[in-house]
C-alpha cells in the first residue's frame, strides 16, 4: 500500500484543505487546483487519495476496533479507563479518545474527497488521452462505493447522518442531519451502480477492465472489485433487515468466487499465522481479504497505532507488560465451549489446546492463558510476518469482509425467512474450517456439525459463530445488534436501540460548528 501513500500525497493537501472548508464553513479555497486535473498521473493520485483518506479514518485512534469490538463486547480493560469507558457504554467521558471518535469529520473528509473527484475527473479524460473512458468508468465506480461506504459506516455509528454529495466549490452551507433509513437506501444503489462497473480482477484480462492499468502484482487485494463490493452490500442489506436482499448479494459472491476470483475459505493455521490472512504479501496485497485496507511491511507503511495489535498484544508476544484490551479467561471457555475448535478449546482433561500456551509462536487466539491477562495473538503480523517479541511495529490489514463473513450472512438471511435447512449447511461450511484442525490431531472425521442439541437455536448458533470467527475484527458490536433486532429477547438492548443508545454521542466541537445538528437522543 506505499503506493497509495506515495501517489496520495499530492491530494492530501487539497482534500485536507477542502474537506475543512465543508465542514468549518470556511469559504474559501487555499490550494489552486488549476494544474491537479491534467494528466492520467494527477487521476491515479485522486482515487488513492480516497482510498488512504478512508483507511486513515478507519485506523484513526484505533476506532474501527473501539467502535466494533470494545464497545460492549468481549473485551474487558485492564488499565485504560477512556476504554472501560467504552466497555460500559459510557460514551459522554470526558476523555479525548472518546471526544475524537465522536467526530465524524475524517469520514467526510472521505466524502469531500470522493465529490471532487467525481466533478472533476472528466477534465483529465479531455485533456490526457492515455486516460480512457474504460479507466474513469473504473475508477469513477471505486470512488462511488468508497463513498458509499464512508456513509453506511457512519451510520451505523452516529445513525442520521447529515447527507453531502457536492464539493461546492469549497463553500459549504450548514446542514441538518438526514434520515438513515433514506440515506441507506441511496448507499445501497449507489453500490449497487459501483459492483455493476467493477471487474472481477483487475488487469487480468477481464471485460471491464482490460490493459494494465492496475497490474495485478501491484494491486491484488488492495482495490475493492466487484465480489468485495457485493459483499458489504450484503452487510448493508443485514443492517437494514433486508434479508432477500442479503441473499441475492451472497449468492453473486458464493456462486462466482471459485471461477471469477482468486478466493478460497481460509484454514485457522494461516488465519491466525503472523505471516498468514491478515499479513499482506511482498506484492502488495492478499487476494482473500474480499475488501481491506493493508499496511504492509514491504511498502514501510507498519504502524505503532491504528490496528488491533496496538491494543490486544503484550508479553509474551510483544515487550508491553499489559495489554490495553484481553478477553476474560471466563469469557473465553464460555464462548468457545466446544471440543475441536481450532480457534481455542478445553479437552475433558482441562487442557487447552490454543497451541503453545506461554509463547509466541500462538498458532490459535490466544497465549498465556494461564497468566493473569490472556492475550488475544489471532491477529499478530508484527513487522515483516515474524514473531519477534521485541518490536511492537505492527503490519495488519483492516479486513471489512472476508468469504466466511459471506456465509454466515447467508446463513443468518436464510434463518430469518426460515430456510433452516439451507442456514445449517452455510453455518456448517464455515465450521467445517474451524474444526478440522490437524494440529490437535483431529481428522475429518472429527468435524463437528451444528446441531439444534448440541449448539442451540439457529440463530443463536450463527452468532455464536460469528462472534467466534470475527472476534477482534471490528465485528461484533454491529452484530450484536443485528441479533437483538431479530430474536427481540432482551428488552434492555431492546431499550437502548429504541431510545438511540446504540448510537454514538456527537461531538460537541461539530455541534458548535452547526446549530442545525442535534445530539442524539440518548446522550442529551
Amino acid at each position: 500500500m506505499k503506493k497509495i501513500i506515495l501517489l496520495s500525497l499530492i491530494f492530501f493537501t487539497l482534500v485536507a484543505d477542502s474537506c475543512k472548508k465543508a465542514l468549518n464553513v470556511t469559504p474559501t479555497r487555499v490550494v489552486n487546483e488549476t494544474n491537479t486535473w491534467n494528466t492520467i498521473e494527477d487521476a491515479r493520485a485522486a482515487i488513492m487519495g480516497v482510498y488512504g483518506l478512508t483507511r486513515s479514518a478507519l485506523a484513526e485512534n484505533n476506532g474501527h476496533w473501539i467502535y466494533g469490538d470494545v464497545r460492549m463486547g468481549n473485551f474487558a480493560s485492564p488499565n485504560r479507563q477512556d476504554l472501560k469507558a467504552v466497555i460500559s457504554n459510557n460514551l459522554n467521558a470526558e476523555y479525548p479518545v472518546l471526544n475524537e471518535l465522536s467526530n465524524w469529520r475524517r469520514f467526510y473528509a472521505i466524502i469531500n474527497a470522493a465529490n471532487i473527484f467525481m466533478e472533476r475527473i472528466h477534465e483529465i479524460k479531455e485533456k490526457d488521452a492515455r486516460y480512457t473512458a474504460n479507466n474513469m468508468t473504473v475508477d469513477l465506480a471505486q470512488v462511488k462505493f468508497l463513498r458509499a461506504f464512508a456513509y453506511f459506516y457512519m451510520i451505523r455509528i452516529w445513525g442520521d447522518v447529515p447527507f453531502i454529495t457536492s464539493s461546492r466549490e469549497g463553500t459549504f452551507e450548514n446542514q441538518p442531519r438526514s434520515d438513515q433509513g433514506a440515506l441507506l437506501n441511496y448507499v445501497q444503489t449507489q453500490m449497487e451502480e459501483a459492483a455493476t462497473d467493477m471487474p472481477y480482477e483487475y488487469s487480468r484480462n477481464d471485460l471491464q477492465q482490460p490493459g494494465l492499468y492496475y497490474s495485478r502484482g501491484n494491486w491484488s487485494g488492495i482495490l475493492i472489485k466487484k465480489l468485495g463490493a457485493y459483499a458489504i452490500l450484503a452487510q448493508v442489506a443485514a443492517w437494514e433487515g433486508k434479508y432477500t436482499d442479503v441473499i441475492r448479494y451472497t449468492q453473486k459472491v458464493l456462486s462466482e468466487y471459485t471461477t471469477r476470483d482468486d478466493l478460497s475459505l481460509t484454514g485457522t493455521n494461516t488465519l491466525t499465522a503472523s505471516n498468514g490472512f491478515f499479513y499482506n504479501n511482498t506484492s502488495g496485497g492478499n487476494d482473500n481479504q474480499l475488501f481491506a485496507f493493508g499496511f504492509g511491511w514491504n511498502d514501510q507503511e507498519a504502524a505503532f497505532t491504528g490496528n488491533i495489535e496496538s491494543l490486544a498484544l503484550a508479553a509474551p508476544v510483544v515487550n508491553k507488560n499489559i495489554p490495553d484490551i484481553y478477553v476474560p479467561k471466563d469469557s473465553i471457555l464460555s464462548i468457545f465451549k466446544e471440543p475441536g475448535d481450532g480457534r481455542f478449546n478445553v479437552d475433558t482433561s482441562g487442557v487447552t489446546h490454543s497451541d503453545a500456551l506461554n509463547a509466541p509462536n500462538v498458532k490459535g487466539y490466544f497465549t498465556n492463558f494461564l497468566g493473569k491477562y490472556p492475550i488475544f495473538a489471532k491477529i499478530k503480523c508484527i513487522m515483516g510476518g515474524g514473531i519477534d517479541n521485541s518490536f511492537r511495529l505492527f503490519s495488519s490489514a483492516i479486513v471489512l469482509t472476508r468469504l466466511e463473513d459471506v456465509y454466515l450472512l447467508r446463513a443468518e438471511a436464510y434463518a430469518v425467512l426460515g430456510e433452516n435447512d439451507l442456514a445449517i449447511a452455510d453455518l456448517n461450511t464455515v465450521r467445517q474450517e474451524r474444526y478440522n484442525v490437524d494440529d490437535h490431531g483431529l481428522s475429518q472425521n472429527d468435524y463437528v456439525a451444528y446441531s439444534a442439541g448440541s449448539s442451540g437455536p439457529l440463530v443463536d448458533a450463527i452468532f455464536r459463530e460469528r462472534q467466534k470467527e470475527f472476534m477482534g475484527e471490528g465485528d461484533h458490536w454491529y452484530d450484536k445488534i443485528r441479533m437483538e433486532k431479530i430474536k427481540q429477547s432482551n428488552p434492555q438492548f431492546l431499550q437502548l436501540i429504541s431510545s438511540g443508545g446504540i448510537y454514538w454521542p456527537i461531538s460537541r466541537d461539530i455541534l458548535a460548528q452547526n446549530p442545525l445538528l442535534t445530539q442524539n437522543s440518548y446522550w442529551k
